[in-house]
């Protein structure tokens, strides 16, 4: 590993390989370097035994979103796109109630009849903030249990905020989830329902057709090298250090998580950037895969609000995407966010399925071990960035200690929250970066 390259991108997720696409294009000599043995990141595939392929975490994006669909265009495969309905639901008190439409709100008895209408008017008082660092001071109970009430805080938010957040659910600020309500809002038809876009055989696929255009216009990838290290000199890193040796370059992109930069750049970056990195807390994800030779229910999102409920929700994938795109069988993701210390963090794939099974015959009675055809079990350690009171004002920006590397993370696309969309945003913006500083 010799020659010197114009740009080497430590990840090949969505920012690393749009950087990268972009920098190719642009007639730069790339290379980008990921741990993974495919690329995709968050977003990666596998297949089951039977080949059935899926992701690993599950992925959709919304009909307002604006970076993947014109990255898909530009990739001329905008005729694998398909918008299908969604169907989202709430388990509730051992209920399951529908919530894809204003009529299946005002249905939603567990509220009184003024609590379903302060719910539903939710929406449109959220969108009258027009500057959110008003509210980054607040956490979401703060800002959000006086628009909505106690009750309608304590059945429908409290018990999602608490799933996905887990121990950090008090100190996320307000912004997370306004910008989650306002986003959503935007998304709903005339009827009130939601459509959704998918891409045909799954995020992978579109990872790899990236992939493969980075190679095409001569950028190189190469899996299954870690980057455990840097040379540098009077303020430039000279090379990065990976298993194989050493990669030489004039410009450095790291996309991965602010901890495992930290890690990378340990002893050699100032230490008080080096803090800075560490500062910002992260929650890791389980995500079981279960494929079933039978579907659990009609709704694709369901969202439980039951207490002691150890997941954020049942995600039926075969009820947003048909059966027949899976050979007949019904993929279901369990998801649940926790910190790494949590010992469920630990649990082998099968006691981590049995685990999962005696929760959901909570919901599902009738589930059967026999149902299940194959499950895998998939870990994120750093899944979700934790975005705390006044979060704008300690999160790191793009520039580091080096003249010549930049940052470009999923903590640093807030407001927004983390997500397929705005991490090909920010490949794009930091490619055009890189470009400037080459030049």
């Amino acid at each position: 590993m010799t020659n010197q390259y114009d740009a080497v991108i430590v990840g090949a997720g969505f920012t690393g390989l749009t950087a990268g696409l972009e920098l190719a294009r642009a007639g730069k000599k790339v290379m980008l370097l990921e741990a993974d043995t495919a690329p995709g990141g968050l977003a990666g595939t596998f297949e089951f035994r039977n080949g059935v392929s899926i992701e690993k975490f599950y992925h959709h994006w919304f009909t307002n979103d604006e970076y993947v669909p014109q990255l898909v265009k530009e990739l001329g495969l905008d005729n694998q796109i398909v918008i299908l309905p969604s169907r989202t639901g709430m388990y509730y008190n051992g209920r399951f109630w529908r919530l894809s439409t204003p009529l299946d709100l005002l249905r939603f008895s567990p509220l009184s009849f003024i609590d379903r209408i302060r719910l539903g008017l939710l929406v449109f008082q959220v969108r009258r903030i027009k500057d959110w660092k008003t509210i980054e001071h607040l956490s979401i109970r703060e800002w959000l249990e006086p628009l909505c009430g106690s009750n309608v805080f304590r059945i429908v938010w409290e018990p999602l905020i608490r799933s996905k957040f887990s121990v950090y659910a008090d100190a996320v600020n307000a912004v997370w989830f306004w910008k989650k309500l306002v986003l959503r809002g935007s998304t709903r038809d005339k009827q009130g329902g939601e459509q959704l876009a998918y891409f045909k055989g799954g995020f992978g696929r579109l990872a790899r057709a990236m992939a493969d255009e980075i190679c095409k216009h001569g950028g190189e990838i190469r899996y299954g090298s870690p980057v455990t290290g840097v040379r540098s000199n009077e303020g430039q890193i000279e090379a990065l250090v990976t298993p194989a040796g050493e990669v030489l370059g004039r410009q450095f992109l790291f996309t991965p998580s602010f901890s495992v930069i930290a890690n990378i750049l340990e002893g050699v970056a100032d230490a008080n950037w080096i803090q800075s990195l560490r500062r910002v807390n992260y929650l890791g994800n389980v995500c079981l895969v279960l494929q079933l030779d039978r579907s659990l229910s009609d709704t694709y999102w369901l969202n439980v609000n039951d207490p002691g409920f150890p997941f954020v929700g049942v995600i039926e994938h075969t009820n947003f995407d048909r059966p027949e795109n899976y050979n007949g069988n019904h993929i279901v993701f369990i998801s649940r966010y926790l910190a790494t210390e949590d010992p469920v963090w630990g649990y082998a794939d099968d006691r981590y399925l049995d685990f999962a099974l005696e929760h959901l015959r909570r919901m599902f009675p009738e589930l059967d071990r026999s149902w299940v055809r194959e499950h895998r079990v998939w870990r994120a350690e750093y899944a979700q960035p934790v975005t705390e009171r006044n979060y704008s004002g300690y999160v790191p920006g793009r520039e580091t200690p080096f003249r010549n590397a930049m940052i470009s993370t999923m903590a640093q696309i807030y407001p927004e929250d983390r997500g397929t969309n705005y991490a090909i945003r920010e490949g794009k913006s930091v490619a055009q970066a890189l470009l400037s500083q080459l030049a």
